[in-house]
């Protein structure tokens, strides 16, 4: 009896899914509920179990998108209990060998006694000793044709682990991280910097390779396979493929904390490490010493470098693909948009006595910071509310209003500007701004930013203040049609009931299309943001 394993429904919206990475291959013998692929979305990744257990028939390819409701894959025998081992038996104790990192003496015979099925492309647990598995760029977003490699983070001829990240991707929108696909030696085929379209190979594993082959091993791998020998002869025969591997967030939370799966100790459903499990991991101690002794010898070498004077050396970076596509939609913003500037200013002592007076309660109750940020985005969406066209943007011939205010904060990231939004700021309290505002800057700072996060935006505000800045004309972030600059405050004087006093001033500046928004609506869209800044208490009375 053959059973049809189709996609789950995932979500209310989500309509199709790609496949990620198979987990089992063509022809394993796959037990009930174990894991055999992980799906993408373009909100999340998720895990495909099988529904009986069986021999595993794939129908659908790494890489493939396919609809909801689609066949992915066959089991067949589902329903024979009587063929179908179970996890105690000697056949799982092969797969549970497979998967083992390879620098274990016992998992690479295993592996090499394990018949291997499928296509050469596809990606295994922990491969069959000898097998060359070929890591493709995988697909990244609708749009993305093409990744630039930024950094190796391994060597070629290094020994990586199961989902160990190799390198990071950068494209025009945001920078990715490509793990190992399977455990063994790396072969890198394409340089740093090199630009490679979707699909192409970038390197090559050499699965079950390492045992008497020279190269350079990560410090830990071998330390790291005994204390997963010694939970499973305490285990016996309760060991499973799930033993000791992580799940995908897990797994990106190790790898972030710099922790080895090995480390840690599963919760979860037979041992496997569940995201909670990561988060409560606590790095090794031991690598401090090293650490810190290094830090002095960095110095040393710093100030004993010399410094010529009157050097007139120079030096050529190549521009990442992130900063060519920005430049190249800021030439086509300057060049495609009747764009122009109107400028006032704001009294900020309103809102920083509300700060000086409220900040630590307001810090004690919500656990965040009562910045400047929060109070602008609200302005905004209310003036953005009652002038729509400040709101809307230009689709050939016409024009697109919106309801809602998805508003785009302007970050300075290592890698370049980026401008993650804001979803449905119009119903956010100032400490869910603050809440908002405080995670997409602390992702952009880290380059982990998704495509989604950065998309879709109605209105963008940018704070150049920050730097500095007094007064500026910023450009719009198409395809929206304005946006709002945020300068420093300066101490001026300035007339108050007809009196000379010292304020805290800062010039606003409204950069808008005026193709789609008259200077009547730019000039009051600025004039009531600057209202509601001035009396804060509007924005909490709405008036």
């Amino acid at each position: 009896m053959s059973l049809e394993v189709k996609v789950p429904v995932v979500g209310e919206s989500i309509t199709e899914v790609t496949i990620a990475k198979w987990l089992k291959q063509d022809g394993d013998q796959v037990a009930m509920d174990e894991v055999i692929c992980e799906l993408e979305s373009d909100k999340a990744t998720f895990e495909l179990p099988a529904e009986a257990a069986g021999v595993l028939r794939i129908k659908a390819q790494e890489g493939d998108t396919i609809p909801i409701g689609e066949v992915i894959c066959v089991i067949e025998g589902a329903g024979q209990g009587a063929s179908a081992p179970q996890p105690t038996t000697s056949a799982s104790q092969d797969t549970i060998t497979e998967s083992k990192s390879v620098t274990d003496p016992q998992s690479t015979v295993a592996a090499e006694n394990t018949p291997s099925h499928g296509t050469q492309n596809q990606s295994t647990t922990g491969g069959a000793a000898g097998q060359t598995i070929d890591v493709k760029i995988p697909t990244v977003g609708e749009s993305i044709t093409e990744v630039t490699i930024s950094k190796w983070l391994k060597a070629d001829g290094d020994q990586v682990a199961m989902d160990e990240v190799l390198c990071e991707l950068e494209s025009d929108k945001a920078t990715f991280e490509l793990p190992a696909e399977a455990a063994g030696v790396l072969r890198i085929v394409a340089q740093e910097g090199e630009t490679v379209e979707i699909g192409a190979t970038i390197c090559r594993i050499e699965a079950g390779a390492g045992s008497g082959v020279t190269t350079s091993p990560a410090p830990q791998t071998a330390p790291a396979a005994q204390p997963a020998q010694a939970a499973s002869a305490q285990g016996g025969g309760a060991s499973t493929y799930a033993s000791g591997t992580p799940s995908p967030a897990a797994g990106k939370i190790l790898s972030e904390k710099g922790i080895s799966a090995s480390d840690v100790t599963g919760s979860g459903r037979d041992g496997r490490i569940t995201k909670e499990d990561a988060q409560n991991a606590q790095a090794r101690p031991a690598a401090q010493p090293a650490a810190a002794a290094s830090a002095p010898a960095a110095k040393e070498s710093a100030a004993s470098a010399p410094v010529a004077a009157g050097s007139r050396n120079s030096r050529r970076e190549k521009m990442s693909s992130l900063r060519k596509t920005v430049a190249r939609r800021l030439v086509a913003v300057k060049n495609e948009t009747a764009m122009l500037t109107t400028f006032n200013e704001v009294d900020m002592k309103p809102i920083m006595d509300i700060r000086a007076k409220y900040k630590d309660k307001f810090k004690e109750k919500h656990e965040v910071g009562l910045g400047f940020m929060s109070f602008f985005v609200k302005a905004c969406t209310v003036a953005l509310q009652e002038w729509p066209a400040v709101n809307a943007q230009s689709d050939g011939g016409e024009m697109v209003f919106n309801d809602f205010c998805d508003i785009s904060i302007a970050v300075s990231a290592p890698k370049g500007l980026v401008v993650p939004v804001i979803r449905n700021a119009e119903g956010l309290s100032l400490d869910g701004i603050e809440k908002e505002v405080v995670r997409l800057a602390k992702r952009a700072r880290e380059n982990k930013l998704g495509i989604d996060e950065m998309t879709g935006g109605t209105f963008t505000i940018t704070n150049g203040g920050v730097f500095g800045s007094m007064m500026s004309t910023p450009i719009i972030n198409a395809p929206q049609s304005a946006i709002l600059g945020m300068h420093n405050i300066v101490n001026r004087p300035v007339a108050i009931n007809n009196q000379v006093e010292i304020r805290p001033m800062m010039y606003l500046a409204l950069s808008y299309d005026h193709r789609i928004i008259d200077g009547r609506e730019s000039v009051s869209f600025l004039v009531r943001v600057k209202e509601l800044l001035e009396d804060p208490m509007r924005l909490l009375l709405g008036v």
